[in-house]
């Protein structure tokens, strides 16, 4: 096997095609998450959760783009496969920052 390339019948072609839509689902999720606690701000005080949710809508935002690149070069290409693999790491550090955001923020520590 050629370093970076995938081995046909690997499971992971297509992978770009799933991210990119679920990324920028998320980046509406964040802003959504954004919008409400800034109406919510008002009632509990000030925080820092509507910073964090931003924060993360990039990582997102990032994910998106490098799956949306990944998919317009060719499969073939070593680039497409590292720009794949940067999409899906951006993506998981991006689910599990709102995971975390969200355990915080039901807390009120932030």
């Amino acid at each position: 096997m050629i370093r970076g390339r995938r081995p046909p019948g690997s499971g992971e072609e297509g992978l770009s095609r799933h991210i990119l839509p679920t990324a920028g689902t998320m980046v509406g999720v964040c802003t959504t998450l954004i919008g409400l606690v800034k109406i919510l701000e008002a009632r509990i005080g000030q925080s820092h959760v509507d910073e964090y949710a931003a924060l993360t809508a990039i990582l997102f935002l990032v994910s998106a783009a490098a799956s949306y690149l990944s998919i317009r070069l060719s499969a073939e290409n070593d680039l497409a496969v590292r720009l794949e693999r940067g999409a899906d790491v951006c993506f998981v550090l991006g689910l599990g920052s709102l995971s975390v955001i969200a355990v915080l923020f039901a807390y009120e520590t932030i």
